[in-house]
């Protein structure tokens, strides 16, 4: 494979904490689009990983991390900036940088986001990920 990025929009949260100036996103599901050079195909997968921002301020207050019994928190999108660079609705995997770093995320079904900007970024995977499916180019005409 020759690229792979979290896709945001439908990636499930763990946990939000922000702790002594690292703010910590952990997902329990990050849905990841691998991609190779050449091929019109896509796959996807899904891996747990947290999204870490160390000498970060919050520009929002952090959302609830427990949104209730039968609820899940679920990522519907948002920015992420690494210096000049902005990922929208995706995160770069690897992902590791210093700088002017900022995320804004959507929390789907909540007016509540999660926006900090710090000096460092890193996306720190867990396991390995597992196959779901392949995603395939739509056929024209067909």
């Amino acid at each position: 494979m020759d690229s792979s990025s979290i896709r945001l929009p439908g990636s499930e949260l763990a946990e939000i904490r922000f702790d002594d100036g690292t703010l910590r996103i952990a997902f329990a599901r990050a849905y990841i689009i691998k991609t190779m050079t050449g091929s019109a195909e896509k796959t996807l997968w899904w891996q747990a990983g947290t999204l870490i921002l160390d000498n970060a301020e919050l520009l929002a207050p952090l959302p609830d991390p427990d949104p209730g019994p039968g609820e899940e928190l679920i990522c519907d999108g948002g920015d992420i900036d690494e210096n000049v660079y902005t990922y929208r609705d995706m995160i770069p995997i690897p992902l590791e940088s210093r700088g002017l770093c900022r995320c804004d995320l959507k929390l789907r079904g909540s007016e509540a986001r999660i926006s900090a900007q710090g000096e460092t970024i890193r996306l720190a995977m867990e396991a390995v990920p597992k196959y779901i499916e392949h995603i395939r180019p739509e056929q024209d005409g067909g």
